[in-house]
């Protein structure tokens, strides 16, 4: 098992300073990589809750946080497919040179039809759309000479370097069947969503190594990362990931026997942390970074 830490990216505590204090740290620490994730905007009157309502931009703090540390790895769970695909090649390969080769993409198709709009780009057919995103990812970061012409995508015959290396693995979200199903067929992994039922989370993972075996794959190459919504709190019989930490290292623990291969504690999801005043939102995810250090 493998334990990862995001970054404040979210609220008030998401500031430069603080998000270097927990980087450099989590790096000391021997953290296995900094996560971020993705939302543009914020819908007025949304009811999506206050951690997305102040967000920085994953791939510029990642670029960010390369910067400032040497070997952790650097993770964004997840960019979603309403992005022109190139140009995410474009910045994901330009991100990999900058860090030294230590990134992890993490793609979803995106569930806010407002995002969308704005990005004009049809909610429809986000599935679809979603394997010919990363069919042209994949042409960008391997082929010499790129030509693509499908439902969504069109590339004329063109050079788009320079290349990644190592080519970042692609991991995959979403929790349907289907989506599932797809991490297995494409993915180097699958990352859970912050509101998954860590519950059944051995079902999910058994659907897509069921998919990678059909598809001619090895199921065991593939990585299945959690987004620990960690909170701590005195409640010993709070939901996975919450609670006293001697709980949550517990439940670590327990995911792993259930094929998680990879955990991140995610203090953007925890509401006293994006509202709190950023000094003690700070001297909360100091004592967490301490306490739940593999």
């Amino acid at each position: 098992m493998r334990i990862g830490f995001a970054v404040p990216v979210s609220g008030p505590w998401a500031t430069r300073d603080n998000l270097r204090r927990i980087a450099t740290r989590a790096e000391q620490l021997g953290y296995h990589e900094l996560w971020t994730f993705q939302r543009v905007l914020y819908p007025e009157g949304h009811a999506m809750g206050p951690t997305y309502r102040s967000v920085h931009d994953p791939i510029v703090t990642l670029s960010y946080l390369a910067g400032v540390t040497e070997s952790i790895r650097l993770g964004v769970a997840v960019v979603n497919a309403f992005e022109p695909p190139v140009l995410v090649a474009k910045q994901v390969a330009t991100l990999q040179e900058v860090s030294g080769g230590r990134v992890s993409f993490g793609l979803g198709l995106g569930w806010l039809p407002e995002e969308f709009e704005a990005m004009g780009v049809d909610f429809a057919k986000r599935g679809r759309r979603g394997e010919e995103f990363v069919e042209v990812l994949r042409k960008c970061w391997t082929d010499d000479v790129i030509r693509h012409d499908g439902e969504f995508y069109r590339i004329p015959a063109s050079h788009l370097d320079p290349k990644p290396s190592p080519i970042p693995p692609i991991l995959l979200g979403g929790g349907a069947e289907v989506a599932l199903r797809r991490a297995g067929r494409l993915a180097d992994g699958w990352v859970s969503a912050s509101r998954e039922d860590l519950n059944g989370i051995s079902d999910k993972i058994y659907t897509v190594k069921a998919a990678a075996r059909e598809a001619g794959r090895d199921p065991e190459a593939l990585r299945f990362i959690c987004r620990g919504v960690t909170r701590v709190t005195d409640d010993q019989d709070g939901p996975a990931l919450s609670g006293p930490y001697e709980k949550i290292r517990q439940d670590v623990a327990d995911l792993a026997a259930r094929g998680v291969t990879e955990v991140f504690h995610d203090l953007n999801f925890d509401p006293a942390i994006v509202t709190a005043a950023p000094e003690e939102a700070m001297r909360r995810a100091e004592e967490a970074l301490e306490a739940l250090a593999p």
